[in-house]
């Protein structure tokens, strides 16, 4: 195969980090998967690939001459939009939102001609072209990245940086079908990935990446893509002590008791129906999974019960016993759940505290520095970061984290508290294999005692919990 990329530097600079380099990495032309563990150095490898050619220290050359380099973050909604939201909760109320841009402002295709109308069909977006960026779900927005890429004008190499997370499968289908189109195009494109299942059957090598430092370039050449995922699989080897978990410091009883009854509720933005006549009773000691395609509702649904959404007030919802609406506060409502979220991901921003302070203060609910921490709930967060094995990171900044990394660290922030009900929405998004492994243990292990009550939420059947008995499943407005 043909170099594209040759990486000659022995160790690469970025803006507060550093990769090494060993083996002098050669990337070839084609499609190459950057794959290793979360925390392993692979975003900074393709942020070196796309802006590290400046660097002083850094010497990246390629045969042929300077390249046009675009790299896609599909976890970062403002990049897309151009608009940072203040919180998260921000999406749901409309007077708030009139200068966030629209679907169709933020495309850079004709969205009238009929190869638009073939792609956003086949993706299932349609119909949110006039729809606000920040009311996207979480495959929604990936799905438009997903056009948007398909629809622009192509660079000599296109970097995606975990493309496949948040989608469903049949999007998954299109976008791998879009890659390989890409590639007849004579465009090169490069994957970062977690895990050895995404890397796709049309890959030509792969890039190994573990503890900051780059492997040699496997090359397909003939072998099975089988070949390439068996020869990384040693780079993935974290495994927890489930009998380590943390002693809650609730217990709660009742089991069987309704703590949800959402009694025919709808939710409609304009003569949108994002939720028709959904009625759903949860008791204490259920194990949930919601299911549906992207943009079928869930976050929506989930939204009422974890008092987001004012359109809770407009419906009839019980929470814990009580209405909503009948002069509880929203934080009421807030301390008896533990909740995680793509949508919270994208717009957590952590401020100046260090993880050890973001999880203690999954104690509380807060995130900035509003409440003075006490020994005994940083000694709580030190016990779920020993046995995360999260120990390297403990005094990092939130923002200074990889992807995966600030994902353990929110999950960790949610079963710190020992909840009564946890909404796990798409809870693994980004994490390798092994951790997925690791936190599937851990929510059966806290599903199996003290009447934890949980709703779980996945494209992705492998990652379901077995504790999981009780299932829904949205199908979007028209059904």
């Amino acid at each position: 195969m043909k170099p594209l990329i040759y990486l000659n530097s022995s160790q690469l600079q970025y803006v507060g980090g550093s990769l090494d380099n060993p083996h002098h990495t050669v990337i070839p032309e084609g499609v190459t998967a950057v794959i290793g563990p979360n925390g392993a150095g692979k975003s900074m490898l393709t942020r070196i690939l796309e802006r590290g050619w400046n660097f002083t220290r850094n010497a990246i050359s390629s045969p042929a001459g300077k390249l046009n380099i675009k790299r896609i973050e599909f976890s970062d909604i403002h990049t897309l939009t151009g608009f940072k939201a203040e919180y998260y909760q921000q999406r749901y109320e409309s007077a708030m939102n009139d200068e966030v841009p629209t679907v169709g402002d933020i495309l850079s295709c004709d969205t009238s001609s009929s190869s638009w109308k073939r792609l956003s069909e086949a993706l299932g977006i349609e119909n949110v072209i006039d729809k606000k960026a920040n009311y996207l779900s979480s495959g929604e927005l990936r799905k438009v990245l997903v056009a948007r890429m398909i629809c622009a004008e192509l660079p000599d190499v296109l970097i995606l940086d975990n493309p496949y997370i948040g989608l469903d499968a049949q999007s998954r289908k299109i976008l791998d079908s879009a890659l390989e189109d890409i590639k007849e195009n004579v465009v090169s494109v490069i994957l970062a990935v977690s895990d050895p299942e995404e890397i796709p059957e049309y890959t030509d090598a792969v890039i190994p990446v573990s503890n900051l430092t780059i492997g040699a370039t496997l090359f397909r050449d003939n072998k099975g893509i089988d070949v390439l995922r068996n020869a990384i699989a040693s780079l993935f080897s974290f495994a927890i002590d489930c009998s380590k978990i943390p002693a809650p410091a609730n217990s709660y009883d009742g089991v069987g008791e309704e703590l949800v009854n959402l009694d025919r509720c709808t939710v409609a933005y304009g003569n949108k129906i994002i939720l028709p006549e959904i009625s759903w009773v949860i008791r204490r000691g259920d194990h949930w999974e919601l299911s549906g395609p992207n943009g079928s509702g869930k976050s929506t649904l989930l939204s009422l019960i974890h008092a987001d959404n004012p359109k809770v007030y407009s419906n009839k919802v019980m929470v814990f016993g009580r209405r909503r609406g009948t002069g509880e506060t929203i934080w009421d409502v807030k301390k008896r759940i533990g909740y995680i979220s793509p949508e919270m991901h994208l717009y957590f921003g952590g401020g100046s505290s260090t993880v050890r302070e973001i999880i203690a203060r999954g104690l509380n609910d807060t995130v900035g520095n509003y409440t003075r921490l006490q020994p005994e709930q940083l000694s709580k967060a030190d016990r779920w970061i020993t046995l995360l094995h999260m120990e390297a990171i403990a005094d990092r900044r939130f923002n200074s984290l990889s992807s995966g990394e600030q994902r353990m660290t929110l999950l960790a922030r949610t079963f710190i508290k020992n909840p009564e009900l946890m909404i796990l929405d798409e809870p693994m998004h980004g994490l390798d294999r092994c951790r997925k492994k690791a936190i599937k243990s851990i929510i059966n292990s806290l599903a199996s005692r003290d009447n934890t009550t949980i709703i779980f939420v996945t494209h992705n059947p492998d990652e379901l919990p077995e504790c999981i008995t009780h299932s829904l499943t949205l199908r979007g407005s028209g059904t």
